[in-house]
Parts: structure tokens; sequence; C-alpha cells
């Protein structure tokens, strides 16, 4: 092969050789939408982007992209990922959600606040014909490219609210099994015993500092 460090046009070779002709039926990339099979199936506008429909869009609240472990990409690359809303209009209305790479193979991204965040860009896969179904597009480019890229404000989960939800659901497993042990008999001798007050106060107390500071227990 053809040393592309050293050979500019060479690059564009080796870096095709590299990522895209694999056997056919190998898949590189695939995307998870809550409650549906892993999709695959996806329609390549050019030799470095991708795009995969999303159908019932209004329905989506998080999807995951990832890379299948089939095939990797260059090291010096990633994947830019995009998300285009239907429009009634006709035209696509692009933002850019994130990436992912060989580091970070899977990511998954808030769908539901950018309907109205009016963070619009340009059309990057212009190459593609209209739509009018949903649709995430991959775009492979420069790690030093994605890198300066800024997703549009909503796309990322939080992962202070995702531990938020899995405290609280802790706190409620906690106390609804404790509760279920509540007894008005007199314990017998030597047995100790926690009055259920003392159980809903410590309850009712921590949940209160953790809708205050997620990360208070840090301190």
């Amino acid at each position: 092969m053809v040393d592309y460090a050293t050979d500019a046009g060479a690059f564009h070779l080796s870096f095709k050789w590299f990522i895209f002709d694999v056997p056919p039926g190998t898949d590189m990339f695939a995307i998870l939408v809550a409650g549906r099979l892993v999709q695959t199936e996806c329609t390549q506008v050019s030799e470095t982007q991708f795009l995969f429909d999303v159908q019932d869009a209004d329905s989506v609240n998080h999807v995951a992209v990832f890379l299948t472990g089939l095939q990797p990409f260059p090291d010096t690359h990633g994947g830019a990922v995009y998300f285009s809303w239907p429009d009634p209009s006709g035209a696509a209305r692009w933002q850019l959600l994130g990436h992912i790479s060989n580091n970070k193979p899977s990511a998954i991204f808030k769908l539901s606040s950018l309907k109205k965040s009016g963070e619009d860009i340009a059309n990057p896969f212009g190459a593609a014909p209209a739509h009018h179904l949903a649709q995430i597009g991959i775009s492979v480019e420069p790690l030093d490219q994605l890198a300066a890229q800024v997703p549009a404000g909503g796309a990322a989960v939080s992962t202070s609210d995702t531990f938020t939800e899995f405290a609280n659901k802790t706190l409620e497993s906690l106390f609804n099994y404790a509760s279920s042990f509540a007894s008005t008999a007199t314990p017998s001798a030597g047995e100790a015993t926690l009055p259920l007050s003392v159980l809903q106060n410590w309850y009712m107390t921590f949940r209160r500092r953790l809708e205050q500071n997620p990360l208070f227990w840090r301190t």
C-alpha cells in the first residue's frame, strides 16, 4: 500500500480501503431507538457519509449511535453524528448531536429537546436527495475537526440527571422495602427496632439535598 503520510493523494486511497472496502453485509455503524430493534441498514451518500432513516420520530426521545465492532475508524478519524427533523416544507433541518470514535465507540443523544431549539445548521449531506423522514447522519471526519465542533444544546444526555433518577429509585426501593416490615407489635426481647418516622425523615432529607445538588454526597 502507498504510504499516505508522504503522499497526499495516496491518503484518500488508503483511507477508502481501510474503512469502506469491507465484505458485503458488513455493517460499520448502527443506531438504536428505545423499544425498537437495532438498525444497521443505512444509505451511503458519499465515500464518507451515511444516513439512517428514523420512522415515527415524534415518539423518539433518545437514540444510541455506535460502531458495530466489525470495522474501526482510521486512528486519525471519527464520525460526526447529525440529526434531521422532517419538515413540512421538505427542507431538511440538520443539527449536530456529537461524535463517535474508536475511543468512544458509542453515544446516547437526547432528541426530544431539539425540535424547537432553533440551532439548525447547513445541510452537511448536500448530496442526499430530499427526504420526508427524520434521519441520523454520520460523517467521517478528522478527530481534530470533530473536537472543534459544538453540538446543539440539549443533545447530550446529562449524567447528573441519570444519577439523580437512579438515586431516587434506590431511595424509594429502600423506603418501600423497610416500610413493608412496619408493625405495631411489641418487639421481642433483645431485638433492635427503628421507628418508621426516622427512616421517613432520612428519606425526605436525602431526597431534598439530592434535588438541590446531585453531587452533595461527595462533600
